[in-house]
């Protein structure tokens, strides 16, 4: 799970490329506010997707096919989480009623938001694994539990009453109403805050919930921090686009959430089996390694991955055919095209 060191020099070169693509993105995102037709966000998106092969392939050809191999795997795994996290997006938008137009770099704002708090989340994780391996039993288990929480438990809807939305409506003078996109406005001579503020704390609240989910489940495919990182960008740049994309399809696959508990609930397995094989606990098995604890490939959980997400996708796609209560899937994408505004 270690995989193949990667030269410093393509490193800080990966991350200097990417940080430009990501600065240009958001500065796309604030210049031009519209909403993007289904044929902008389709192209925006395969672009990202070939732009994370591309780089897979680069690996592939400087570290070889292992290193490569969990990039993929952790880049699908954080991707797969990351579609998790626009069901959430979709209702603190519908909520806090955010106009089309200016979802764009609301959006944007929190997956930078997500970046942040992942980069802490994994600089942390790195450092917890190098001084206490033991820390895959609390990994593992923890996934296990958000597995069962994720497929079984109940959802909260209601983004825009959480306790901490209430505390700040009483606290900070804020307006009901959007200036656009701005953060502050005046009403009656005064300065106040718009609606904005209260978006970007529950878009932040939700980008923390969900990087404690996602950073023990990549440090189950690899425990490099450069392929932790870089997968978590490459999943990460596009998912603007993907919410228009998918528009109001988005909350009809109703078998996703199951795809993606099977997948967390695979790499908790994983990671406990993989402390059992490097176990140091003194108290199981006399502190030594478990040697009927199988060590579970890359290519193995590529494989997982893929198979439950197609699984998950394609049962739900087959019920909303099946189903009359729900629209059918060209009908729902098509219904994100921009209708009544235009991009400028």
């Amino acid at each position: 799970m270690d995989g193949t060191q990667v030269p410093i020099a393509f490193q800080i070169g990966a991350y200097v490329v990417l940080g430009v693509i990501l600065v240009a993105d958001l500065v796309l995102a604030y210049r031009r506010p519209h909403v993007p037709s289904t044929r902008e966000s389709s192209l925006w998106v395969g672009f990202y997707v070939a732009l994370a092969l591309i780089f897979a392939g680069i690996l592939f050809a400087i570290a070889g096919g292992e290193t490569a191999g969990q990039f993929v795997a952790g880049w699908l795994t954080e991707y797969s989480l990351s579609i998790d996290n626009l069901f959430v997006f979709v209702i603190i938008m519908a909520s806090f009623k955010v106009p089309k137009k200016y979802q764009q770099e609301i959006l944007m704002v929190g997956i930078i938001l997500a970046l942040v708090f992942r980069g802490v989340f994994i600089a942390l994780g790195s450092a917890i694994i190098e001084n206490f391996s033991a820390v895959f039993y609390l990994f593992g288990a923890f996934l296990i539990y958000t597995a069962i929480t994720q497929a079984f438990g109940k959802e909260d809807d209601d983004s825009s009453d959480s306790f901490l939305i209430r505390f700040l409506r009483k606290r900070i003078p804020i307006t009901e109403e959007y200036d656009r996109n701005k953060l502050r406005t005046e009403v009656d001579g005064k300065k106040v805050l718009t609606p904005v503020i209260l978006v970007f704390v529950s878009l932040g609240a939700t980008d923390l919930l969900f990087a404690l989910d996602s950073i023990p489940a990549i440090f189950g495919i690899t425990t490099s921090p450069f392929l932790v990182f870089t997968a978590n960008i490459f999943a990460l740049m596009g998912l603007r686009q993907l919410y228009f994309l998918l528009g109001d399809l988005i909350d009809k696959l109703v078998y996703l959430k199951y795809g993606i508990a099977f997948i967390l609930a695979f790499i908790g397995v994983k990671l406990v089996l993989h402390a059992l094989h490097e176990n140091e606990l003194p108290f199981i098995n006399g502190g030594e390694g478990v040697e009927w604890a199988p060590e579970i490939g890359t290519l193995t959980s590529l494989g997982v991955i893929i198979g439950a997400m197609a699984v998950a996708t394609i049962a739900s796609l087959v019920k909303m055919k099946r189903d009359p209560s729900l629209p059918d899937p060209k009908d729902a994408v098509r219904s994100s095209a921009p209708t009544d505004e235009t991009p400028r």
